[in-house]
């Protein structure tokens, strides 16, 4: 099967987006960013493969008739060995690192507690990939983080300096496992994690088989890739398939939403306001690219500074009972500002609330720049599936533009990856099509 891929190296997430020969997404793909992001990419592109072997899975399984609740759990399974492949990386590196270190007063009894963490890490591997477990992230390094924490403080004892030592090992083993190759794709990990669902399975055992294998023997040629991102430059693509994150959100949103003529992205590190025609092309813009203040990044900080997930800053000041004046979203000044509202007495939901409110105050200066906001309009980036910062952003455009059809759809953190697919699709197509009128 032939197939075209767009990959969005992003400065916290890189994205990958599989389409077939039709032009439909089969596949997409996410993993965390890191300093090496020929490796990013690479992992990204693995996962969209991956997800695209699983959508060829499942509709293989529906054709024979069997229960797309045993995809489902295949699909489990196998993130539990992808997840212990990491692992058995971590581990590795771990000791090397121990050994390599000038620990010889401690050496011994440090290895005795990495061998009990990394028995303790083994048997919560199952535990993250039970039906409706709650994991905060999907990211091996979130995963494993959490894992090794509440490992490594049983093993240390309570006041025992040895629980600095295991954590400095586990911040130096996780950099070599995010920038060393390991293999996570389907035909490498797909024996093990059907084997285990196949022996606690009571029906369809035979269709899964059948369905797994189809999957496996189809191949997906990755005919053209074209990337886009924050660290497209990084890429190691010709530079004739790199394209701007602008023209890649805007085709994009455009595909998702076809009526769609203003677009918002609020990604990591910066906000794009774009204005498409009705086919998609860009025809104006505005970026804040200089500072990360508004963007997902400054939403991290202060994450960090509460304590808190990514995922929790919205719905947490979605409880405000009023709403707090931020003075500035400027990253640098973040922390102090945030420290001195909490000693003044204010809620964490009212600061959070403001902290929202002005986020997308930002964004609504970079609209109305770009050309205001025209309906349809179609809110992107990761920053797109938090909640307040949605209510937010209905608001604002309700006060300065009236009623407007708002789409944001559950994958728009892979809009720009969708866009650069889009463009090796056509590219492709309209080589073809030149190459048929020669001939």
């Amino acid at each position: 099967m032939r197939c075209f891929t767009g990959v969005d190296l992003g400065s916290t997430t890189s994205k990958a987006v599989v389409l077939d020969e039709r032009g439909e997404t089969i596949g997409r793909g996410i993993t965390n960013s890191r300093s090496n992001y020929e490796m990013a990419s690479q992992v990204a592109r693995t996962e969209a493969f991956v997800n695209a072997k699983f959508t060829l899975f499942r509709r293989a399984l529906s054709a024979r008739g069997g229960s797309l609740g045993l995809a489902e759990a295949l699909e489990r399974s196998f993130r539990q060995e992808q997840y212990l492949a990491q692992l058995r990386l971590l581990e590795r590196c771990a000791r090397s690192e121990l050994d390599g270190a000038r620990y010889d007063a401690v050496r011994a009894g440090a290895s005795k507690r990495l061998d009990a963490v990394f028995a303790g890490m083994h048997e919560d591997a199952p535990l993250w990939f039970l039906p409706g477990a709650n994991r905060k992230s999907d990211f091996f390094r979130d995963l494993a983080g959490t894992s090794w924490q509440v490992r490594a403080e049983r093993v240390a004892g309570p006041g025992d300096g040895g629980i600095a030592l295991l954590m400095a090992l586990y911040d130096k083993a996780i950099l070599r496992v995010e920038n060393e190759a390991v293999e996570l794709g389907f035909d490498a990990n797909i024996d093990p994690a059907l084997d285990r669902v196949l022996a606690s399975a009571s029906s369809d055992r035979d269709a899964c088989r059948a369905a797994a294998e189809e999957a496996r023997a189809t191949v997906l040629e990755d005919v053209r890739s074209v990337g886009t991102g924050y660290g497209r430059a990084r890429l190691p693509f010709p530079k004739d398939r790199i394209r701007s994150e602008i023209l890649c959100h805007g085709l994009g949103a455009h595909a998702m939403f076809p009526a769609t003529r203003t677009v918002l992205d609020i990604g990591g590190q910066d906000t794009k306001a774009i204005q498409v025609d009705p086919e998609g092309i860009v025809s104006s813009f505005q970026m804040n690219d200089r500072c990360a203040a508004g963007c997902g990044r400054y939403l991290g900080y202060i994450a960090d500074e509460m304590n808190l997930g990514l995922h929790e800053l919205g719905p947490l000041a979605q409880r405000a009972t009023r709403t707090v004046r931020i003075s500035s979203t400027c990253t640098v000044f973040a922390g102090a500002e945030l420290r001195e509202r909490l000693t003044l007495g204010e809620k964490r939901e009212d600061i959070l609330s403001g902290l929202h409110r002005s986020i997308i105050l930002r964004a609504m200066s970079l609209l109305a720049r770009s050309g205001g906001v025209a309906d349809e309009f179609t809110f992107t980036g990761g920053v797109a599936n938090n909640p307040a910062a949605v209510e937010a952003l209905r608001g604002l455009v309700r006060e300065n533009y009236g009623e407007r059809i708002l789409n944001i759809s559950p994958n728009s953190i892979y809009t720009g990856a969708l866009g650069a697919a889009l463009f090796a699709f056509r590219d492709t197509a309209r080589e073809d099509a030149l190459a048929k009128e020669a001939a």
